[in-house]
């Protein structure tokens, strides 16, 4: 019997979409880690030292909590000055359903995915829903199959 538990595990998710992630220095200036986010359509981007080490994440949220409502000057801020330093992360053998956990309990929308102390991408909530859709969809797909004994015209 099919169940409606999230499953799969964050690699296959990274497989999937790829392993692009989209990250800034700590000395960027906040306005041009904003721009980028725009470029780019994104809601996040990590932090990272000289040496590539995971040392934080900007998202919108700390942008418009720690600069528009601050009244400071997102061309004069650097990123260090606002970023959250204490990052959730998660490892690629993670569940779809333990990461829906952590960024419920957490009140955060990205997961920055690491292989010990190496980098291999970033999950968001967006990515996590889509996959439990397809997930959802595919045992649809698969439960009419059974039933009807072939598959659906439109699936």
């Amino acid at each position: 019997m099919t169940t409606m538990t999230p499953s799969g595990q964050i690699n296959q998710i990274l497989h999937h979409k790829g392993g692009q992630v989209w990250s800034v220095s700590p000395e960027a200036k906040v306005f041009d880690a904003i721009s980028l986010m725009a470029e780019k359509n994104i809601g996040a981007l990590l932090v990272t030292a000289a040496n590539g080490k995971l040392i934080g994440i900007l998202s919108e949220r700390d942008y418009t909590r720690k600069v528009v409502l601050k009244g400071r000057s997102s061309k004069d801020t650097a990123v260090k000055e606002i970023l959250s330093d204490h990052v959730v992360s998660v490892s690629p053998d993670h569940s779809v359903e333990d990461c829906m956990r952590l960024m419920t309990q957490n009140r955060i929308r990205h997961l920055p995915v690491l292989k010990g102390d190496t980098l291999m991408g970033v999950v968001s909530i967006g990515d996590l829903v889509n996959w439990i859709i397809s997930e959802q969809q595919s045992a649809i797909h698969q439960l009419e199959t059974y039933i009807t004994g072939y598959p659906t015209p439109n699936a």
